[in-house]
Formats: C-alpha cells, structure tokens, sequence
C-alpha cells in the first residue's frame, strides 16, 4: 500500500494565481461568460425531449397527416395498392425509411432547441474524461518518481538515493526530512566539499541526516494543513460566489515565503479569528520551515496566547518571569551607539506624541550618552543607568564624565556635554525618553535586560540561522511597557534582518498584537523587508490603533491586506481606498404603467388590479458598465458573514490577486 508520505510526494500541485493552495489543486476550465447554469439547461433538454414525443405522437396517430404527404407525393401508387397474394414490400420498407428520416429530423430540431450536445459533453463525456482515482494515483516510472531520489541517483550516489528511498517506504521519513536534505543536496552542488560529509551522514543516520540543531525532526502538533514542497500552509476556502474573481472559487488559499516577503496586515476584532485562523498557521509553518532549515522566525504575543505549544520552539523569552531561561537584548546586539540609539528612539515614542516627539531628536539624544558609556564602560548602560542619564541626574553624568576621563576617550566628551546643556531645560525630549525608559525599570522586570553577561540575552542578529523563537510579553499588568517592546523588536528585526550578509533564510516576524507598533520608520523598514528575503506579520484590532497619518502608508507597505468579518466601516472605508475600483455591469429596470391592448387586455388588467391592487406595468431594462468599489466599506462592515475574511495578496515578484471572500473555516 502507499504511505501517506509516498502519496503527498507524488501528488501533483498547480498554482495558476498567488495565493492557490496548490496541493492537488485542479485549475478550473476557461471561464465561460455566456454558459447556461445546469438547472436550466436540464429543464430546457427535458422539455425539448417532451415536445418531440407529443409532436411524434401526434404524427403516429393521425392528429397531424400533413407530415405524411411528402412520402405520398414521391413514390408511385403501385407500392400503395396491393393486388390478392401480393405483399407490400417496397412500401413496407421504402416508408420505415421515411419514418426514420422523419424522426432523425425531429430529433435534430428538438436537440438543438434542448441543448442537448451541451448536456451531453457537460455531463457524461466531462466526467468520463476525468482520471479515475486508481490512475491519479498510480505511481510514475522509477526514473521519475520523487521517492526515489532521481536527482541523486543522475548524480552518480545510487547508494544514498536507495538508503533515502527505502527510509521513506517504511515510513522513516517525513516532509520535514524531506525539504531538508534536499535543501543540503542543493548546498552540496554549490560546494562539492561538502559531498563527503552529505553522503557519510545519510548512510549513517538515514533520514536524520543534517538534523535541526534542536534534533526535532518535526512539531508536537500540526493544527493547519501545510505542504512544504512549496512552504505554504493552508487558511481557508474562496467561497463559490460570483463576487469573487472566477480562478479562486472553490479553491484552497494559502501563505507562503514569496507572499509574506511582502508583509501581511490582518484587521479584525477580537473573536474574529486573526490568531487561530491566521496567526497561529504562518507560525506554525514557519516552525516547520526552520525545521526544514529555510526559514527563522520571531512570534511575538501577550503571555498564554494561542502561538502553538512551548515545545514548538528553541528559544522562548517570558518577559518578567524569573522562570524565562532567555534575556532579552535590549540594544539588538549591536556595537554601534548610533544604531542603538535609533532602535530605542523608535520603540520609545509611539506615533501618537504629536510633532514634538521628533525621532530624530530621540535619536540624537540617546546617541549622546550611548556613545560615551559604550567608549568608557566598553558596554551599553542597563536600564536603571541609562534612566538616571535621561533624567540628567549630576551625579551620574558626572561619573560617565570621570570615567570617560580616566578611559582616555575625550572624542566622546563633546557629545556629553551638549546632551547636559540640553538637559532641564524646557521642550528637552530627554525628560519623556526617561518616563519611557521608566516603564522598563520595574521590579517586575528586574534581572532582564542585563547588559553585564550573567544571563543569557538573545539578540535578533542571530536571524541568519534557523531558529524558532518565542517572547511572551506581560500584556495583562504592563500593557505600554509590552507596546514599547514590541516596538523594539519590530525596529531591531527590521535593522538585522537588513543587514543580514546570508539571506538564503527567510526571516519573519510575528506580532500577535501590533497596537500602538506602528511608527513612520517601521513603515519604512517594512517595504525595505521585501528585497531582504523577509517579511513581517501584524495582527490588529482596528487600524485606530495606529496614527492616522499613518494608516494608509501602512496599507501600502503591506502586499497581504486581510480584513475579517466585524470590521466597522471606518476601517472598512481605508481597505475600500486600498484596494481601488474596478468595471461592473449595472442594470437599471424602469417600470412604468400599461395602457396598451384592445377593450379585453385592458378588461383583464383592470380585473386583476381590482384583486391583487397592483397595476399592470411595462418593464425596460438599460445595462451600463460603471465604475465601482471592490469591497466598500458598507460590505466590509455588514456582508462579511462570522469565520470569513476578505483577502488580496501580492508576491515578491509583483503578482498580485483582487479582494477574495475567504471561508476561514473551509
């Protein structure tokens, strides 16, 4: 019998739009603009069909003679009139003949009135056509058939290809092994060094060859369908409706590398499903990627959020519990005072300050005492120092001002001196990074961001390998210390991810929650993320979570728009903006008063006005194409129906699809 693994290897996957589930997807027949729906080109076949018989009917028993005539007219009267002890035979045959030729035509009239070479091919030679289930699913010939490692085998390693392909039929290796030896195979032809080392480890270890450094092959549940043979992993369903675009009905959508490398944006509120349905899947198959060692991922969310089973990751940072065998690092685990300054200025200033909030002053303002404590300390301040710097305490710039001296870096003193001219006096942005600062020098959070090497802090620099990572942030009691984190590690993935010199990973972040995240740097990062091979994923409530001055721009940064059922029309009026216009066909009917007939016609209508109180009215019907909204904010709002969403996606490549109406549960 076959494996499941055997069958998913051998199952055959089209794509024919962005954004197609392409495991077993069969792409739909060219559209047929004038096709007759089934219902009525069955009643049409069926009452063609009656017509004949009544009509033949009428001819076989005399009713109608006329039909008859032609046959009279044509053959001499001596086949008619039969002499005593004669028998009738040319009649007999010449008139079978006619009434077959008769009933040929009658058949030919009612068939092309009923249709029925249409019903014929649509329902019987269609479905004969089809690959019976046993053919679909026979295997190919051996030097074709994936399970077999044919690429191996051409490359002269039979030995490995055989141990791989006898792994997989018994059941030894899954999609996880798959995707990741051949990701090795490929790295072995880049460098051919490295062929000694493939080939020892598989007929070594078999299909745990070129393991995870976790050692897990694979995830302790799966809650969403994934194929990694092409890394997407399945959401929903297009809904069957003629709103939608004719390629995507009926079919599977799903999410992959080449469409979150443009970054997806979900809007809905809560209870609509944004985590479970949309969330949770791209992290979980992106787990599984990193597993396959193409991919790392950052999920970010609140304490207990539904992200998938703790064992799903390497690395799991719970912010504020003094269990968390992880640090945060604070500064991204950079070197470089000025990049340092810059992530900290757009984590501590959320957008909604106003124009007095200049990042750029935020960020020259940090930079003047970061650069001083790294040149003098040889490291970063903690957060309890870097707070009594921006209250510009005397004693404390008085001592970075010391031991800069006795470190012998006067270059940096300049630097100090200007930020304590500018310390207390009025409008000095120093005073609100301190409150900011503040929120993270809590008891709560003692022991975290530790800048002295006694824990041990991750850094997102380490994207370029293939790790799956996890923070839990304290939403419930410090919910804008949890905001200023999560803008932190939105500004920190964006400057690593960009500065990554190997991009054969793909790097993506997650945010369960991305309220109050959104700044004009992030924006920007977010379209730098594109080229970088990576992508980000933001999870909103509702765009007011975000600065009006920016909620377009996010828009447009974002490739991947999903706004799920609840939306209200504000936010539904942004995504209608967004996603632009489109040609429809409008009928107007106009319907106006009959006066037309003679005395009968206007007595019947008269009788039937006195019955029924309607009057007898002439309908004209006036078709225009005009311009109109995809989705307008109206339809967002109140026809999304509970459990749907409404979805565009754009790939790195530039493919794009229009609005589809999706069923998360389908």
């Amino acid at each position: 019998p076959t494996r499941p693994f055997e069958a998913w290897l051998r199952t055959p996957r089209h794509a024919d739009a962005p954004g197609i589930y392409a495991f077993g997807h069969v792409p739909r027949p060219p559209e047929e603009p004038d096709r007759v729906p089934n219902r009525k080109l069955i009643g049409g076949a069926v009452l063609s069909a009656l017509c004949g018989m009544l009509v033949w009917s009428l001819c076989a028993d005399g009713y109608i003679s006329f039909w008859f005539w032609p046959y009279l007219w044509i053959t001499p009267e001596a086949w008619r009139v039969a002499r005593p002890g004669d028998q009738l035979v040319a009649f007999s045959v010449t008139s079978r003949l006619y009434y077959v030729f008769c009933a040929a035509i009658l058949i030919a009239v009612c068939g092309r009135f009923g249709n029925w070479m249409e019903v014929l091919r649509r329902f019987v030679l269609t479905p004969l056509a089809r690959p019976r289930p046993e053919e679909a699913a026979a295997p190919p010939a051996p030097e074709a058939d994936p399970v077999g490692w044919p690429e191996l085998r051409d490359a002269g390693q039979p030995a490995v290809a055989e141990r791989l392909a006898a792994e997989a039929r018994e059941g030894r290796l899954n999609d996880v092994d798959y995707i990741r030896l051949h990701r090795a195979w490929r790295s072995v032809q880049a460098d051919s060094s490295r062929l000694h080392a493939y080939t020892d480890a598989v007929l070594r270890h078999g299909a745990a060859a070129c393991v995870h450094p976790s050692g897990a092959r694979d995830l302790p549940t799966r809650a969403a369908r994934h194929d990694l043979y092409t890394a997407q992993v399945r959401i929903g369903a297009a809904v069957d409706a003629q709103r939608n675009p004719y390629r995507y009905r009926g079919a599977g959508i799903a999410l992959d590398p080449a469409l979150l490398g443009t970054s997806l944006l979900a809007v809905g509120p809560p209870g609509s499903g944004k985590t479970r349905r949309v969330v949770r899947p791209v992290v979980e198959s992106l787990c599984l990627q990193a597993l396959a060692g193409t991919a790392a991922v950052v999920a970010v969310g609140a304490a207990g959020a539904d992200l998938g089973p703790v064992d799903a990751f390497d690395v799991v940072i719970a912010i504020g519990d003094p269990a968390s065998a992880y640090d945060l690092d604070l500064y991204g685990g950079t070197a470089d005072p000025d990049e340092a300054a810059g992530m900290l200025a757009a984590a501590m200033l959320d957008g909604f300050e106003g124009p007095e909030a200049d990042p750029r002053r935020a960020a020259t303002a940090l930079g003047q005492l970061l650069g001083p404590y790294r040149a003098a300390h040889g490291r970063f301040p903690a957060v309890p120092e870097l707070r009594e710097l921006l209250d510009g305490n005397a004693a404390a710039l008085a001592a970075l001002r010391e031991a800069l001296d006795d470190a012998g870096e006067h270059a940096w003193a300049r630097g100090l001196a200007a930020r304590e001219r500018q310390s207390g006096r009025p409008g000095d942005i120093g005073a609100l990074l301190a409150d900011r600062i503040a929120l993270l020098d809590r008891p709560a959070f003692a022991g975290f961001f530790d800048v002295t090497g006694r824990t041990r802090p991750f850094s997102l620099n380490s994207l370029e390998h293939p790790l799956r990572v996890r923070i839990d942030l304290p939403e419930r009691g410090h919910a804008e210390a949890s905001r200023m984190l999560t803008r932190l590690l939105l500004a920190q993935f964006i400057a690593a991810a960009t500065a990554r010199t190997d991009r054969s990973l793909f790097a993506c972040l997650v945010l369960d929650d991305a309220a109050h995240t959104v700044t004009a740097e992030a924006v920007r990062g977010l379209q730098r993320l594109r080229s970088a091979h990576a992508g980000a994923v933001l999870a909103l409530r509702g765009l007011d979570d975000v600065p009006e001055a920016l909620r377009a721009a996010l828009l447009g940064a974002a490739g991947c728009k999903v706004a799920l059922s609840g939306m209200n029309t504000w936010d539904g009026k942004r995504f209608a903006e967004a996603w632009g216009t489109t040609w429809v066909e409008e009928s107007d009917v106009t319907r106006t008063p009959d006066y037309s007939g003679g005395i009968l016609k206007r007595t019947v209508r008269g009788i039937r006005r006195l019955f029924t109180g309607e009057a007898a009215t002439t309908e004209s019907v006036t078709v225009r194409r005009v311009e109109r909204e995809r989705w307008s904010a109206s339809d967002l709002a109140n026809q999304v129906p509970p459990g749907h969403a409404v979805a565009s996606l754009t790939s790195v490549a530039g493919e794009s699809s229009p609005p589809v109406l999706v069923n998360l549960w389908g």
